[in-house]
């Protein structure tokens, strides 16, 4: 069979079912030149155009590349990508209050973004109620505060949850939010399967790369694979999890520490969830992944492209998946905020630019690009502004969003990706002997490979073998004249008596009962999803659901601490 044969049943079959979901932006895909952009470009012609002077099948092409949304996935999960659909839009925010948050996404949806991101404070991160004292100094400082259902409710004021897609990272308490989410959705009139959106609810990651952990791995694990039950029967479009290599590149790693890393742990969380007796097609589905996207632009195209590819082999290759849709590697990209300057920082807006122009020909599904003043501070809405027109533009100015997968068949493109998914694999299979991406993460193998990079890295720049523009050369005398946001103290205070009348103003009663529901549950196996529910709903604060399950739970400690 040639390529014109199978390219054939393709368009008979994936793309023609694709296509009568989401029809195409555009009639028709030109340069500004006035020359057609096939859709889905292949090595020897255009096929579009019915050429037949293709080559008979090269079998390794069909095996490593294949064509966009059929296995392995490696040109994008969907036949049409960017043709029919942008990537969505979604800027990562959050700071102060509730009330101040919500008029950010207010002016960030004004302004052309499709998703909502949120970003919460330390202790909401870890916790802890705004007026605990392990909150002092840290309240709305580099997220949003929220410690009940009425900061929830003010966060997304106006803004109908059964129409906006929203991503939370939150880790440890995941569940919690996710469900003041619900019970403010539920306010609202929308009902459980309507809500889209994310939470991050990688807890592996945690351990290894960013430490916002509160319980021991084994009720962590119980309680993601309790949202993965509970969202597979209640709240199918949601993302379960998402499987974050943001963070491990952040600390260091590699790019392909960063995709054998991130796929290790995702092992791990669908091993978990067979174990916990649920089938991988009800839950595999809502997977999702978060990965950073670098400098090096050719590398990290590469490296999206070798991460689906990976993916979609372990999925149906070691668990046995039977759906496409378990095959598939959706994931989320945010440019590197390591890579930022506070030196020169409006040199900020190219390093993002060429980052997330990376993700785009990488095929990623959402996107949030970092503003030019994140290495000084929060940033404002001018600077976010400017990062969001940094997508607008790449989608609809640059033209690299009108063809699938437009650098495929680039020799170093498919060089590199190959490359990737080898280094990637064989790490695995080193985790694999270890017992697992746990064990791997208790004998400090992750940690110790990215400090490893880290520290190359780091020599590098030092040597001067690594140029950053304005760091070790092209630097300049300069003062820094962009503005800046600044957090009020006295949301502090406010968060704290806002608390105090909470608390008084519901039925204690209902608490304490409630609160010895929960310990009775974390001391057995119930699914914890519909209590969280039921405990929001009748007032109870994150801080105290979570004081309770480290009551019963206990708290993790890194060893060495």
């Amino acid at each position: 069979m040639t390529l014109q044969d199978q390219y054939k049943k393709w368009q008979e079959n994936t793309l023609k079912r694709s296509l009568d979901r989401f029809p195409e932006r555009k009639k028709k895909f030109e340069t500004t030149a006035g020359i057609e952009v096939p859709r889905v470009a292949l090595p020897y012609g255009v096929v579009d155009k019915g050429r037949e002077d293709l080559a008979p099948t090269d079998e390794s092409y069909l095996e490593k590349i294949g064509f966009p949304g059929e296995f392995p996935f490696t040109r994008g999960v969907q036949p049409t990508m960017y043709r029919s659909r942008f990537w969505t839009m979604r800027q990562y925010a959050g700071f102060a209050t509730a009330e101040e948050t919500n008029q950010r996404y207010l002016y960030l949806l004004q302004h052309g973004q499709t998703g909502l991101s949120v970003a919460f404070d330390l202790p909401t991160q870890i916790g802890y109620d705004a007026d605990d004292a392990m909150a002092l100094g840290e309240v709305g400082k580099v997220g949003v505060s929220i410690s009940t259902i009425e900061d929830m409710a003010r966060l997304f004021d106006r803004i109908p949850l059964d129409k906006v897609s929203t991503s939370m990272t939150i880790n440890a308490p995941a569940g919690i939010l996710l469900a003041m989410y619900i019970a403010v959705a539920k306010r609202q009139g929308a009902q459980m399967k309507t809500l889209r959106g994310t939470i991050q609810n990688d807890i592996l990651k945690e351990y290894v790369a960013r430490g916002t952990y509160i319980f021991p791995p084994a009720p962590s694990m119980r309680l993601i694979t309790d949202i993965f039950s509970f969202c597979a029967r209640e709240v199918p479009n949601w993302n379960t999890i998402s499987v974050s290599g943001y963070h491990i590149r952040e600390a260091g790693s590699t790019a392909v520490q960063e995709v054998a890393f991130t796929l290790a742990n995702g092992i791990a969380y669908v091993e978990a969830a067979l174990k916990a007796g649920l089938s991988v097609d009800d839950f595999a589905p809502q997977i999702s992944f978060f990965f950073n996207a670098h400098n090096n632009l050719l590398e990290e195209v590469a490296k999206f492209r070798a991460a689906r590819r990976l993916w979609a082999k372990v999925m149906r290759d070691r668990f046995k998946a039977q759906k496409p849709a378990s095959w598939q590697l959706r994931f989320h990209t945010q440019t590197a905020g390591s890579t930022l300057t506070a030196q020169q920082p409006e040199n900020n807006v190219v390093r993002v630019t060429l980052q997330a122009l990376s993700a785009v020909l990488g095929g990623t599904q959402s996107l949030h690009t970092n503003s030019m003043d994140e290495a000084l501070w929060l940033p404002t809405e001018k600077s976010v502004r400017v990062a969001l027109r940094t997508q607008q533009i790449i989608a609809f100015e640059s033209g690299v969003a009108d063809s699938v997968d437009p650098l495929a068949g680039s020799y170093l493109i498919e060089y590199l990706t190959d490359q990737i998914e080898q280094g990637a694999t064989e790490y695995i299979f080193k985790i694999d002997e270890m017992g697992g991406a746990l064990t791997a993460i208790e004998r400090g193998f992750m940690q110790s490979e990215i400090q490893n990079a880290a520290y190359e890295a780091q020599q590098a720049i030092e040597k001067k073998e690594q140029i950053v523009v304005g760091v070790n050369q092209f630097q300049t005398e300069e003062t820094i004249a962009l503005d800046k946001l600044k957090i009020d103290p006295a949301i502090e205070i406010a968060a704290r008596e806002r608390l105090k009348k909470f608390r008084e103003n519901r039925d204690r009663r209902i608490v304490e009962q409630l609160r010895g529901k929960l310990i009775a549950a974390a001391q057995g196996t119930q699914n914890m999803m519909p209590l969280f529910i039921e405990c929001v709903e009748n007032n109870l604060t994150l801080g105290e659901i979570c004081n309770t399950l480290r009551g019963v739970w206990g708290e993790y400690v890194a060893e060495g601490f």
